[in-house]
């Protein structure tokens, strides 16, 4: 059976492709270069995926938005590199985060990585990250956030954020799941100048 993009389109769930060399990733990546498809890769697996949707693409903009207030309340040099491709040959790696961040000037690669999950499956992204040498992942879940830091045995979850060590994290995701944009943003605000 063939998959078209048309069905493609109406998947939730990943394609996985297994057994492909670096080669033929990059032959695959330029065959399937069109809007609404995101590609992943790691240790000979291509993941395809359709392009987030609403419900997604609200949850990434809130964490967006509040990162991004933080941040400037906390005078913290950043940039924000949002779904920036990152990708190393003898890694055998490639990722698109849904958002990041290089904290500090002249960075080479982000210091956070945020992922926010709607559906499930595909390859193992904390793996991914760690071949990218990516200081700290978050990912945003049913409601809840997880957070993890990078070590010499790879990620750990962690309770707090190692690269925003001030950051409360309880009012960051009591404040993602308010429904109204606006109030979550004057409620973080106020909560994180208050402080």
């Amino acid at each position: 059976m063939t998959t078209t993009l048309e069905k493609l389109e109406r998947l939730d769930e990943p394609i996985l492709i297994d057994g492909l060399t670096w080669r033929e990733f990059k032959v695959v990546e330029q065959l399937l270069d069109s809007p609404g498809i995101r590609l992943s890769f790691l240790d000979g697996v291509l993941e395809i995926r359709r392009m987030p949707g609403r419900k997604h693409e609200t949850a990434k903009q809130r964490i967006s938005t509040l990162v991004d207030l933080y941040l400037e309340d906390a005078g913290i040099d950043f940039t924000p590199t949002g779904s920036v491709t990152l990708e190393i040959e003898t890694g055998k790696v490639k990722r698109e985060a849904d958002l990041s961040y290089e904290l500090g000037a002249n960075r080479e690669r982000p210091d956070l990585v945020v992922e926010v999950v709607v559906t499930s499956g595909g390859i193992n992204k904390l793996e991914a990250y760690k071949r990218l040498q990516i200081s700290e992942v978050w990912f945003w879940e049913n409601g809840r956030l997880r957070l993890y830091s990078l070590g010499a045995d790879g990620y750990a979850e962690v309770d707090r954020s190692f690269v925003l060590p001030d950051l409360d994290i309880v009012l960051f995701s009591r404040c993602i799941n308010i429904e109204n944009h606006l109030q979550a943003m004057r409620e973080f605000r106020q909560a994180i100048q208050s402080a």
